[in-house]
């Protein structure tokens, strides 16, 4: 690449989060694409002595393949902007409004992004009564890959009951749309295609990083207007959030429903650093546009910035 701006690329991986079995596989799968494109690397898994890690390694830019919190919800973006040390996908801002549920449907809400009903709520209030008729999810309002997740189906008698002391404060609870999983990679300014994501029964994080745990169909099979607003929908949530490099953006379509017309169509969440695993949605959009896996990570690398 002659218009490569960085030769030595410190690979962040691991770290605590309840994601970092997931991201150290992410980290492998990326330390091997970036030198097949001709980097050197430096994998390092991330803990407490990161900072005088990345000292030591004195790269050129990080590539950040951490997952969940601390490695994607602003805080490791921000001891990289300390360092002054460039670093891929989102900076410090997009990361943190993203990984928090709540202000993300805000910022979805005012950008004209469809959302699905939801509220925050207590663990011990949620455990004491129905917060919302079911069906409904409660999830963590800022955790990825469905760590965390309870599905109250139709007619459950008694709400979740959720270890108050173990749980995160507050808990977002959402309304169950059935229907279709879909999602959507948005590399720079660029909606890459829509994939439909077919599990056995809810897409959990074994059914996203198990080898078969769910079937992938891209692109997926579906009227030319709704493939159309999921990619204007991805691409206006990356902008709108202030994401840069690569995201994905995940949507629920309801097309079996009585009474919703053609469909219903929501956006769910954005991932500023989507899984770069083996089954992972991303790598398999990109290929699938012609952009092989070297080369995305190359591309991802040579985006890096420090925030704007």
């Amino acid at each position: 690449m002659s218009d490569r701006r960085f030769s030595r690329i410190a690979l962040l991986m691991g770290g605590p989060s309840a994601e970092r079995e997931v991201s150290l596989v992410s980290g492998r799968e990326c330390a091997a694409g970036l030198r097949a494109a001709g980097y050197e690397v430096i994998e390092i898994d991330a803990g407490p002595d990161l900072a005088e890690q990345l000292k030591s390694a004195r790269p050129d830019a990080a590539f950040n393949a951490l997952h969940g919190r601390w490695g994607e919800d602003g805080c490791v973006q921000g001891l990289l902007e300390w360092l002054r040390i460039p670093y891929s996908h989102s900076g410090v801002y997009a990361s943190a409004l993203a990984m928090d549920k709540a202000r993300a449907k805000a910022v979805y809400m005012q950008a004209g992004i469809p959302v699905v009903a939801h509220l925050m709520a207590e663990a011990a209030q949620i455990s004491a009564a129905h917060v919302m008729p079911p069906p409904y999810v409660v999830k963590p309002n800022n955790e990825g890959s469905s760590v965390g997740i309870h599905v109250v189906t139709t007619g459950a008698n008694t709400p979740p009951q959720i270890a108050a002391k173990d749980a995160p404060h507050p808990l977002m609870v959402e309304e169950y749309v059935a229907g279709r999983e879909l999602t959507v990679a948005v590399m720079g300014d660029r909606p890459l295609c829509v994939t439909e994501i077919i599990a056995s029964g809810w897409y959990d994080y074994d059914a996203k990083y198990s080898i078969g745990g769910s079937r992938h169909v891209l692109p997926a099979d579906l009227p030319p207007d709704i493939t159309a607003a999921c990619l204007e929908h991805a691409l206006a949530a990356h902008q709108a959030l202030g994401c840069r490099g690569i995201s994905r953006s995940d949507f629920r379509f309801d097309d079996h429903t009585p009474g919703v017309g053609n469909g219903k169509l929501i956006i769910l969440e954005t991932n500023t650093q989507p899984g770069m695993t083996p089954t992972s949605l991303v790598p398999e959009q990109a290929a699938h546009l012609g952009i092989s896996f070297p080369e995305l990570v190359s591309w991802i690398v040579e985006d890096a910035s420090l925030d704007r």
